[in-house]
């Protein structure tokens, strides 16, 4: 048997409105349940309580997240604590030992030897037959050949012959040297003209022919060669220099095409003055470049 209003007696819903409150009878003059009325409460106390804690937790989830975009916006700024992908490459980065560097300068042209040599003005260091070929022996590869006389002169014309004599005085000769070097039966006399000026030479060597000789010196362990017997010469010049050679056998036997050592006594001995010439002009641009 049912009391109240008929049907099965609702529920009352504390958070619905102008729902049934629950007495402990149907009886209309019972007191209120004191103890549903308490759980109620607190069932609602407790979804307070959840509400503000989510609440919280939320509104620390945006502070914190605020805060966080701050940082990552003033790391922005001045590029401290960025993410390593944002930061320059290991070889972008400027070391700290780095040499500063600074734009290139042309550097002066270094001085021409060759300068030094081609004219009197320029050519002052002293010279002579000693100081061009110093020593008592000369060694080139593996020959060696003895030094013997020696000669210096301001008149060209006497220690040339044939059509030399006159061509060294026409491009104004002022001093001849001469040396002569043995090894066995050959012996080879170097004469070397001076001139002012490199014109003067070149035009000297040009004009010498196959009668301009170089005379052969003898003295001081050198015999006699090339004293009407036919001897091999060469020609040539560098700078204000113009050198000869005179080649031949101390034996008086003519020297013929077959004599390659002949052929290669003379080409040392050239190639020796031709070296020593050029030294002359690089010892002479080195002081003046480290003056």
């Amino acid at each position: 048997m049912s009391y109240g209003q008929g049907g099965p007696q609702s529920q009352w819903d504390p958070w619905k409105p102008n729902s049934q409150q629950p007495w402990s009878s149907g009886a209309t003059d019972a007191s209120p349940d004191w103890a549903a009325l308490a759980e109620a409460s607190e069932t609602r106390n407790k979804r307070r309580r959840l509400l503000f804690i989510g609440g919280g937790a939320l509104a620390t989830i945006a502070v914190g997240t605020a805060v966080a975009m701050a940082v990552v916006s003033a790391n922005g700024e001045d590029g401290a604590n960025r993410p390593t992908s944002s930061l320059p490459a290991t070889a972008d980065l400027p070391s700290a030992s780095t040499t500063p560097s600074f734009a290139p300068t042309s550097a002066p042209p270094p001085l021409d030897p060759k300068e030094f040599i081609s004219s009197k003005a320029k050519d002052t260091v002293p010279n002579g037959p000693d100081l061009l070929f110093p020593g008592r022996q000369l060694t080139m590869g593996s020959t060696v050949y003895q030094k013997a006389a020696k000669s210096d002169t301001t008149d060209c014309s006497t220690g040339v012959q044939g059509t030399l004599p006159k061509i060294l005085t026409a491009n104004d000769c002022t001093r001849l040297m001469r040396v002569t070097y043995v090894k066995g039966t050959l012996a080879v006399t170097v004469g070397v003209a001076v001139f002012d000026t490199e014109a003067q030479a070149l035009k000297a060597k040009e004009q010498a022919d196959k009668k301009s000789f170089v005379k052969a010196l003898t003295g001081d362990g050198a015999k006699a060669f090339c004293n009407g017997a036919v001897c091999r010469s060469t020609t040539n010049s560098y700078g204000r220099y113009a050198y000869f050679t005179i080649t031949g056998f101390t034996d008086g036997k003519d020297v013929t095409t077959k004599d390659t050592q002949a052929f290669t006594t003379g080409d040392d001995l050239a190639e020796f003055t031709f070296q020593q010439i050029r030294r002359r002009g690089e010892a002479q641009a080195s002081a003046a470049a480290n003056g």
